[in-house]
């Protein structure tokens, strides 16, 4: 009923001032702040088995083949040395191949020209698999490598979109690790194919991998590079991009360190199934478990770098050891080999091996996320460089360790000792760790 002018209820929909003054204050609701770290990590937890598919992809591409190379020889009519070129073929594709993508990825996103890349790589090795001479597998291998050079490159940029300093270490090591699966399960699973089929069936067996791989990549790796952040310019602004990165002296001590370590690790790649099974007699299967055996040392070292070692010592005390030992153990090859200590048996060069390969858990990381560290500006083309000199030094190496024939391991130890004196080299001239030293409170992911 009216009162006065006023009413008791109020109108519907209205509020009397004694109701608004009796109603609780609602709290202000605002958006939690974004922590960049946590964004970073989930998505980081939804593309890392993407990502370790990727770069798990070269050496499952390189290692399933390894077992077959004396089939090869046999099959196409080919010396060793031919052969061997078809692993320089797929190694010299992937490096040329990054420095294409790489910058494509900096200019339209990483997604497009990753599925391009992908598709192409289901293309050439299925073409492989059919390859009747040694000249076309050569030169399909080399297609091959072209085109899966975009998940290399792909993959360690989105890690650099996604992470920075200590974390980018940390995620390295634990792309290692899933990576690292594939040369443990690779020859295993390419000595199995060959009881059951020729060396051609590892390729069909690539093809479904890469055909799984691509349908993943489309359904499940989202950009991570956004329209705002990508370079408008052409091949010219990417060369330029590429020249300022190489005249940062320690970025180029950091690559280049990191890809003639690798160039040390990729002769044991080429050399290691002549020199296990032709000079030692091992059989394909004993062959593989000594590959899987020496993975597994590299990818239990990664994870010890990763989760120990990367934000309590410093990163750069951390490559120089690693650095040491792998030339120490490439030294201790070459002693061997060249007869110093007599006549050894497969075991003390297998037990070198293995210690070379373990100390690349502490190399190949710790070089890619210092380099990448420098280039938060650049991701694609930065990881172009490092990944193009990678492969390229490695595609030099590989055909000189069968350069004395199949009767003889020392053009192998000599290769990898050059490589590994070298690598150090590069790191203390370049780099200068004395003077250069990387705060341990660089983990910050970037926003």
């Amino acid at each position: 009923m009216p009162d006065g002018g006023r009413t008791t209820e109020g109108r519907k929909g209205h509020i009397t001032p004694e109701q608004r003054r009796s109603a609780p204050i609602p709290e202000q609701r605002q958006a939690p702040p974004q922590d960049p770290a946590t964004g970073a990590r989930r998505a980081g937890l939804l593309v890392t088995l993407v990502l370790g598919g990727l770069t798990a992809l070269p050496p499952l591409s390189m290692d399933m083949y390894l077992p077959a190379l004396p089939e090869v020889t046999r099959s196409l009519n080919s010396p060793a040395a031919t052969v061997q070129i078809t692993l320089t073929a797929c190694l010299a594709g992937m490096a040329l191949g990054q420095i294409v993508v790489g910058p494509m990825s900096d200019k339209w996103g990483r997604r497009r020209p990753l599925l391009l890349g992908m598709i192409v790589y289901v293309l050439a090795t299925a073409i492989c698999a059919l390859a009747p001479t040694t000249e076309l597998l050569i030169g399909f291998r080399l297609l091959q490598g072209l085109a899966g050079a975009a998940g290399i490159v792909i993959a360690r940029a989105v890690v650099r979109d996604l992470y920075d300093g200590v974390e980018m270490a940390r995620f390295f090591s634990t792309l290692m690790l899933i990576s690292g699966v594939a040369p443990v399960i690779a020859p295993v699973i390419g000595g199995q194919v060959l009881r059951l089929t020729d060396w051609r069936g590892i390729f069909a067996v690539l093809t479904v991998v890469g055909v799984v791989l691509t349908f993943v990549v489309w359904k499940w790796l989202h950009e991570t590079l956004p329209p705002e952040k990508r370079h408008s310019g052409g091949t010219v602004a990417a060369l330029r991009t590429m020249r300022g990165l190489i005249a940062d002296r320690i970025f180029t001590g950091y690559m280049l360190a990191g890809g003639l370590a690798f160039a040390a690790l990729f002769a044991y790649v080429a050399a290691s199934p002549f020199v296990v099974q032709e000079i030692y007699g091992a059989s394909p299967q004993t062959f593989s478990l000594l590959f899987g055996v020496n993975s597994i040392g590299l990818i239990t070292v990664g994870q010890i770098n990763g989760k120990v070692l990367v934000g309590r010592v410093n990163m750069d005390r951390v490559l120089g050891f690693g650095l040491v030992v792998i030339t120490v153990a490439a030294l201790a090859l070459l002693l061997m080999t060249s007869g110093v200590f007599g006549s050894v048996g497969l075991f003390p060069v297998a037990a070198a091996l293995f210690v070379l390969m373990s100390a690349m858990g502490l190399a190949m990381p710790n070089t890619n996320a210092s380099a990448l560290m420098r280039t938060p500006h650049a991701a694609g083309s930065a990881s172009a460089l490092i990944g193009t000199s990678s492969f390229l030094i490695g595609a030099i190496a590989s055909p000189l360790v069968g350069i004395a024939g199949e009767e003889t391991a020392v053009p192998m130890a000599v290769v990898q000792l050059v490589c590994a004196v070298g690598s150090l080299g590069c790191f203390l001239g370049f780099v200068r760790p004395w003077r250069h030293q990387q705060p341990l409170e660089r983990q910050a992911v970037r926003p």
